[in-house]
């Protein structure tokens, strides 16, 4: 896997967009107070946190016998403009297969009168 397809893995879950969104609006967190905000043991929280934590998305600091948690913004934008970007290739994707659809419909009906 590259980079972008582990970073793309890692936001792909609900769990981690759901702890990126808390860590986002919160300025931080650890493990202990994420888990107090989803329906994940502490464990699986701090599972979550590893993998966003391995693709740069957030960085653990140690406080005390934790890690405290913040999202790495940078990282974030870049994610979300790769993210407006796949999403205007397919728009246009897209907006070519309706074109070619609309074209093929208008041939159909063109025969159709033709022969009827």
């Amino acid at each position: 896997m590259t980079a972008d397809d582990d970073l793309w893995s890692a936001i792909g879950d609900p769990t981690r967009r759901a702890l990126l969104d808390i860590l986002l609006a919160d300025g931080g967190g650890t493990a202990t107070t994420l888990a107090a905000r989803v329906p994940v043991t502490r464990q699986a929280v701090a599972k979550h946190l590893t993998v966003l934590d391995r693709v740069g998305l957030v960085h653990g600091t140690a406080a005390g016998r934790e890690k405290r948690y913040r999202v790495d913004e940078a990282q974030l934008a870049r994610a979300a403009a790769q993210l407006e970007s796949v999403g205007s290739a397919w728009d246009a994707r897209l907006q070519r297969i309706k074109k070619l659809a609309e074209s093929i419909e208008k041939n159909t009906h063109t025969k159709e009168k033709d022969n009827g």
